[in-house]
């Protein structure tokens, strides 16, 4: 049996109610609709999903009115899910709708998603999928604890309340609640995702708001060349090791696109857009710091791109931001920056 989107689209429509609770466990039902805040299952009551048929259309069609996105359920499980390929969203549909598949007519009918193998780019797009934006939850209150404010944009960050941690492979699997921040290529597509477990008691200069926990922070999927991004980069941007480095720079340089790639090491190796024409390079205090740094300005060098480093007064930005302000930083940053840059991209607010 092979079925068309429509055919699918129609069956999974026939169960709208069944799917939304499935898919969209963040919303709920109000009268003849399912509403939630967004297609990617964020709370909230934007998007409206409609239940039943109705003279203003069919069941199964959605529209969020923030965005004026609009669809069927198939375009649900797609971005739930975190698919790409039509062939992938099918099968997850037969699966829930307990269709054979295709070519295996004794395929399992669980009913259930297909796990994703673990540390995989599909994994992470699923964890991505079912966190929630960071306004108002714990991770904002990690960040603003650590002196950062710049959090505008920041739409590759999310929280999820109750993210898995194992120790390791023989130990139970904890939850902890955990940032959760989306690795992107260079043309956006997400191919992996980075945890910051977080202390549900609150900010603690000792761990500085992580989990009492061995390994706090952990990446998922293919990670080699790709980064954690604010903003487009176009000729100019700025490229570091940790998310927090990155977005305590940005309390400096709210416009300037940035790139965290995680580590030393992928820093090291972190893809350079084609527009490039001037490269920051945020270093932090440390050896491999160091050698990820010069790595990265000689490759930079030899593509024709100017390569620039910040360099921090203590170990990293974030503790200079914490522990010398941001007044501080501002004088530190603004003595490394090209000239033309200044007016550009220095936050004003700081320049008196």
């Amino acid at each position: 049996m092979s079925e068309t989107a429509a055919h699918l689209a129609r069956r999974l429509a026939q169960n709208a109610e069944a799917v939304c609770r499935e898919y969209l466990p963040s919303g709920r039902k109000s009268g003849r609709y399912w509403i939630v805040g967004d297609v990617r299952n964020s709370p909230g009551r934007s998007m409206f999903v409609r239940l039943k048929d109705s003279p203003n259309g069919p069941a199964g069609k959605w529209t969020d009115a923030a965005t004026g996105e609009h669809g069927d359920l198939l375009d649900v499980i797609r971005e739930t899910c975190g698919l790409v390929e039509f062939k992938d969203v099918a099968d997850e549909a037969r699966r829930f709708l307990a269709f054979p598949h295709p070519e295996l007519e004794s395929a399992p009918r669980c009913g259930r998603k297909t796990p994703a193998r673990t540390g995989s780019p599909l994994a992470a797009k699923r964890l991505f999928s079912m966190a929630q934006p960071i306004s108002g939850t714990l991770a904002e209150s990690y960040f603003r604890n650590r002196g950062i404010t710049a959090l505008h944009g920041a739409g590759t960050l999310r929280f999820h309340p109750r993210c898995y941690y194992r120790p390791d492979e023989h130990a139970p699997t904890e939850t902890w609640p955990a940032v959760i921040a989306s690795v992107t290529d260079l043309d956006g597509h997400q191919m992996g995702a980075h945890r910051t477990w977080l202390d549900p008691n609150g900010f603690s200069e000792a761990r500085l708001g992580k989990a009492p926990i061995d390994t706090p922070r952990r990446a998922m999927g293919d990670l080699l060349g790709n980064a954690v991004r604010f903003g487009l980069a176009g000729e100019i941007m700025a490229a570091g090791e940790g998310i927090e480095t990155m977005l305590s720079l940005r309390c400096v340089l709210p416009d300037m696109p940035m790139a965290a790639a995680l580590s030393a090491a992928h820093l090291a190796a972190l893809a350079l857009p084609v527009t490039l024409r001037r490269l920051y390079i945020v270093r932090d205090d440390d050896p491999a710091g160091d050698e990820a740094c010069d790595s990265l300005g000689a490759r930079a060098e030899a593509e024709g791109i100017e390569a620039l480093t910040i360099a921090p007064m203590l170990g990293d930005l974030n503790e200079d931001l914490r522990l010398r302000g941001l007044d501080a930083l501002t004088a530190s940053v603004r003595v490394q920056l090209a000239p033309q840059d200044v007016a550009r991209f220095l936050n004003t607010a700081q320049l008196a």
